[in-house]
């Protein structure tokens, strides 16, 4: 692990990280987040196989999450703007919690995890956003990196 912060030049100004020297490798991120609910609500949810009035809380969720995989590079300002090969949202409901996971490919010069991250965040954010009329008291996270492959290192959590 390197001690330097990347994304700040030799007189500490912001600037985008030069990958034009780096290989071009397959790269994969999974990000996962969760949903927790109070168990009243969460066992309204399931009554309704996950349905609201505003459709089907876990397709919608999925959509969101690719969509925000999609747009990482528009809401962090120094993110590159990569080839997504693959987003793929899934969202398992357990006791009382949607667990989230997204998983991003590329063959690139640059890593997804931003991507992965973003996508979890967002199908988190979804989840919430379709179930507040009927709890504030949901809890979104934690949100995490669990996986990396490809490019100089590898990581699993």
């Amino acid at each position: 692990m390197s001690n330097e912060l990347t994304h700040i030049d030799e007189s500490g100004g912001v600037r985008m990280v030069d990958v034009s020297d780096k290989a071009v490798t397959e790269r994969k991120a999974v990000a996962v987040s969760s949903v927790t609910f109070p168990s009243d609500v969460f066992a309204i949810l399931k009554e309704g196989d996950f349905q609201t009035k505003k459709g089907s809380l876990i397709q919608t969720a999925i959509i969101a999450g690719i969509s925000g995989v999609k747009r990482t590079s528009e809401l962090i300002p120094l993110c590159h703007n990569i080839i997504i090969e693959k987003a793929d949202v899934s969202i398992v409901a357990e006791e009382n919690v949607l667990n989230i996971s997204c998983e991003v490919k590329t063959t690139g010069k640059t890593g997804v995890e931003m991507e992965a991250l973003t996508g979890a965040s967002l199908a988190a954010l979804c989840i919430y956003d379709m179930c507040k009329a009927l709890s504030q008291q949901m809890t979104i996270g934690p949100t995490y990196l669990q996986e990396k492959t490809g490019g100089k290192s590898d990581y699993r959590k």
